[in-house]
């Protein structure tokens, strides 16, 4: 398996057996019952959250009444769900819904990504990243505050990936984030500049800045925000378009065609409000000249 280890066959099994419950009428509790599972497991099964054995496969078929040729294809796709990527060597560090992220991020062909208040950790700095993780962790031991460094600078190199291609990174950055400086202001400046060189040497990399002057978005107060969209891979359909959000107590993840269209919607309006990707990077070159002036000399 790639990059994506097996969180893609985890989400299509999971979906696939979702929709054979509810197709044939049966509720999580009933399933559940019938089963002599707790209803979160059938939950974690059905999110992609866990991988699956196929005899337990077999059986949530086999009780939703699903023909045999079925059973043989979720027995099949529960055996790739047992595959692991290169971040399960973190478990100590980071949680199971973030991994599922790093699985996606990793399977997509396209990432949107709306961060008003921090740069994207795709675009991070090793200064900043090392700031932005020991600050907003503190309760972590060292060693787990530089095990998550690592997986988020292991996770940038999937966009210099040639094999498969690396994804198209489209992102809107609020002037907020621009202007929050690190304590050690030198390093936002290096930050600023090395932002302004990926987005301008990277050919699959697109920044946009939404500056203070464009106003109110259209729904302000939606935060920080990914969709990720998947390319077809052999003879399956490809991963529904996804919308990621997270916070400190968790993550939620939205694919349904309702939910994806608000979040197009609000994507759409973000980017008329932003700069040109041109002006986009002479504006983040000229905030970084503006934390030089500090250690001119006088």
């Amino acid at each position: 398996m790639d990059d994506a280890g097996s969180t893609v066959p985890r989400r299509q099994l999971g979906r696939y057996l979702r929709e054979l419950r509810e197709d044939a009428h049966v509720t999580v509790a009933a399933a559940a019952k019938a089963l002599e599972w707790s209803p979160p497991r059938i939950w974690r099964y059905e999110g992609g959250q866990v991988p699956i054995h196929p005899n337990d496969a077999e059986a949530m078929c086999r009780l939703y009444g699903a023909p045999p040729e079925t059973i043989t294809t979720m027995r099949n796709l529960a055996r790739e769900t047992k595959s692991r990527g290169w971040y399960h060597a973190y478990d100590h560090a980071i949680t199971e819904w973030f991994k599922l992220y790093v699985g996606l991020e990793a399977a997509a062909s396209t990432i949107r990504k709306y961060e008003p208040n921090v740069i994207p950790g795709l675009l991070q700095s090793l200064e900043y990243m090392t700031e932005i993780i020991t600050t907003g962790n503190p309760d972590l031991s060292q060693a787990q505050q530089q095990a998550r460094i690592e997986v988020r600078s292991k996770r940038q190199k999937l966009l210099a990936r040639v094999v498969p291609q690396a994804p198209d990174l489209d992102v809107v950055i609020g002037e907020a984030a621009l202007r929050c400086p690190t304590k050690d202001r030198a390093a936002m400046a290096r930050q600023l500049r090395h932002l302004a060189a990926v987005a301008t040497q990277r050919h699959n990399v697109t920044v946009r800045v939404l500056p203070f002057a464009a106003g109110l978005p259209s729904r302000p107060e939606v935060g920080s925000f990914s969709i990720l969209t998947f390319p077809k891979v052999s003879v399956r359909p490809p991963e529904p378009t996804t919308v990621y959000s997270d916070g400190p107590c968790g993550a939620v993840y939205l694919d349904k065609p309702t939910e994806i269209e608000v979040y197009d919607g609000i994507w759409s309006s973000l980017r008329q409000l932003c700069l040109t990707p041109l002006e986009s990077t002479e504006f983040i070159t000229r905030i970084a000249k503006e934390y030089d002036v500090d250690f001119l000399p006088a």
